[in-house]
């Protein structure tokens, strides 16, 4: 009897091991806001994987090579990321620049700086991240906003990733 069952188990687990591999990865992305209250400087990183970049290029850069490697693709990918992403402190839209792009085999890095008054660091903070949900349904974007030392998640999901969501203004430590 405990044979048996050895053996149904053992027939179970070969015919169910091929289904992690078959299994459909979620779509999303990972962005990280930093704003430093004695400088102004804000920060921004996106961590898209490449299984969500490569194959949305198709829709993004209709035009260019539906690949990480055509320049034309990353140039439209590039400008289709800053319309799809925003940051806002105190109502006024921080802007962006781009610093680093880095396009590794699993993911797409992007690094992002801009500028606030210091004083602003303690204002209502606006995020905006839409990243991919125009292409794919079931895309859910994590922001992580930090400031003062203290970290709050923000998601944004499917079609509704187009509706910024605030932080509201915070009392600076005290020393």
């Amino acid at each position: 009897m405990i044979r048996r069952a050895a053996v149904l188990i053992a027939a179970a687990g070969l015919w169910l091991a091929p289904l992690p591999a078959a299994a459909h990865r979620g779509h999303g992305a990972l962005s990280v806001v930093e704003i430093n209250a004695k400088t102004g400087a804000v920060t921004v990183s996106h961590r898209i994987p490449a299984h969500d970049a490569e194959p949305a290029l198709a829709v993004i850069a209709p035009d260019a090579q539906a690949s990480l490697d055509d320049p034309e693709a990353i140039a439209v990918l590039k400008a289709y990321m800053l319309r799809q992403f925003c940051v806002a402190v105190d109502g006024k839209i921080v802007e962006l620049t781009l610093t680093d792009l880095t396009l590794g085999a699993d993911e797409v890095r992007f690094e992002y700086v801009g500028k606030i008054a210091p004083a602003d660091a303690t204002a209502m903070v606006g995020i905006k991240a839409a990243m991919f949900s125009d292409i794919y349904g079931d895309e859910v974007n994590q922001v992580n906003v930090r400031r003062f030392g203290v970290t709050r998640t923000l998601i944004f999901t499917g079609v509704e990733a187009v509706v910024g969501q605030y932080l509201d203004p915070i009392d600076p430590p005290k020393p």
